[in-house]
């Protein structure tokens, strides 16, 4: 299923995942928070994010962390 906020452009920010096309990416967001910044931090220094894209971001990280690689052994 697709997070309609988070955008990968190979030619954005290195290809990694943003917020909406824009030049800050999934992981600034997720190491402001895990940096001990509320929400309400994060919008009021980045007046253009929205709560739904904070959302979004942890929306990413989680489905990301759940993704298991099954490794075959010869």
């Amino acid at each position: 299923m697709k997070i309609e906020r988070i955008t990968i452009k190979p030619d954005l920010c290195g290809g990694e995942p943003t917020i909406r096309g824009m030049r800050i990416t999934v992981s600034h967001v997720l190491e402001m928070l895990a940096g001990g910044m509320t929400p309400e931090e994060i919008l009021k220094d980045f007046p253009y994010l929205e709560k739904a894209d904070i959302d979004a971001a942890l929306e990413y990280a989680a489905r990301h962390v759940a993704h298991r690689e099954i490794t075959l052994g010869k």
